[in-house]
C-alpha cells in the first residue's frame, strides 16, 4: 500500500532531523579528525614518535559540552525539541549552544521531507536525500574551514555517476561522466589561469572536486547555470559581509559553500530555472 504523499514526506523530515543531528557531529568532528591524522603523518616523516592519543572519531567520545565537559544524555539531544526546551544551554553550566544546531537539523529535515514529497519513497527520493546530507555538511565545513574533505567530496562524485548509471537523477550516464569531467577541468583552468596572473591561489582542489560532483549528478548542460548561480550567491553574500565588516581576516571567503547552495538550490527548482532567475 502507498503512504499518502504528506504522510511520506513527514516521514522524510523526521529522518532528515536526526540525520541532520549527525551532521553536526561530522561537520564539528571530521576537520579535527583531518588535523590528528595530518600531525601523525608529518611525525612519521620526520622520524619523530607519534604520540598516543585518545580514540576520536565520528564515533567515540560521546558528546559534550566544550565548556564543562557535561556529557549529553539522550534527551538532550533530541533534534530541535531538546534546543528549544533547554533554551539553548547547556543544562548543567548554563553556557550558550550555538543556534547553528538546531538551524542545521531543520535545515536537513526540510530538504529531506522536499525529497520524499518529490520522488516519494524510492531509491530516487533516498540518492537525493545522500546528495543533500553531504552539500549541508561541505557548505559549513569550508565555511568553518576553508576545507572540503575528499572523504566527502569523492564519496559525492561516485554516487553521482552510480545513480545516473542506475537510472535515479534521471541524467544520461555520458552526461553525468562529462559533467564531472568538465566540472573539475574548467575550475582547474581557472585555477591556474589566476595562478599564473596574480601568483595566488584562487580557489582550492576541493573545489574542483566539488563542481565536479554537482557535475555528475547534474549533467554538464547544468555546470553554467550552477556556475552563475554559485557567483551571484557568492557576490550578495560578499558584499553584505564587506559592508557589514563581517569578512575573516584576510578577506578570505571560500567558494565551496556557494558552489554547494548552487547545487541545492538546482536540485529544487532545476538548472533551467536558474537560468530563468538571473534572466539568461
Amino acid at each position: 500500500m502507498i503512504e499518502p504523499l504528506w504522510l511520506q514526506a513527514a516521514a522524510g523530515g523526521v529522518l532528515g532531523l536526526l540525520i541532520g543531528s549527525f551532521l553536526n557531529v561530522v561537520i564539528h568532528r571530521l576537520p579535527k579528525m583531518m588535523e590528528r591524522q595530518w600531525a601523525e603523518q608529518c611525525a612519521e616523516l620526520t622520524g619523530q614518535p607519534v604520540p598516543e592519543q585518545a580514540p576520536f572519531n565520528l564515533l567515540t567520545p560521546r558528546s559534550r559540552c566544550p565548556h564543562c565537559g557535561h556529557g549529553i544524555r539522550w534527551f538532550e539531544n533530541v533534534p530541535v525539541l531538546s534546543w528549544l526546551l533547554l533554551r539553548g544551554r547547556c543544562s548543567q553550566c548554563q553556557a550558550r549552544i550555538s543556534a547553528r544546531y538546531p538551524l542545521v537539523e531543520l535545515a536537513t529535515g526540510l530538504l529531506f521531507a522536499w525529497c520524499a514529497w518529490r520522488w516519494g519513497w524510492s531509491p530516487a527520493a533516498a540518492a537525493w536525500c545522500g546528495f543533500s546530507a553531504l552539500l549541508v555538511a561541505l557548505t559549513l565545513i569550508d565555511w568553518d574551514t576553508t576545507l572540503l574533505p575528499d572523504d566527502l567530496t569523492l564519496p559525492l562524485l561516485w554516487a553521482g555517476l552510480i545513480a545516473a548509471a542506475l537510472g535515479w537523477t534521471g541524467v544520461p550516464l555520458a552526461h553525468a561522466v562529462w559533467g564531472a569531467v568538465a566540472g573539475y577541468v574548467s575550475l582547474w583552468g581557472v585555477y591556474w589561469a589566476f595562478k599564473l596572473v596574480t601568483g595566488k591561489e584562487g580557489m582550492g582542489y576541493g573545489d574542483f572536486k566539488l563542481f565536479a560532483a554537482l557535475g555528475a549528478w547534474f549533467g554538464w548542460p547544468a555546470l553554467a547555470p550552477i556556475i552563475l548561480m554559485a557567483s551571484v550567491i557568492g557576490a550578495l553574500i560578499g558584499i553584505g559581509m564587506k559592508l557589514s565588516h563581517a569578512l575573516r581576516e584576510g578577506g578570505v571567503m571560500p567558494f565551496g559553500p556557494f558552489l554547494a547552495l548552487a547545487g541545492l538550490t538546482a536540485m529544487v527548482f532545476g538548472p533551467a530555472a536558474i537560468l530563468r532567475v538571473i534572466g539568461l
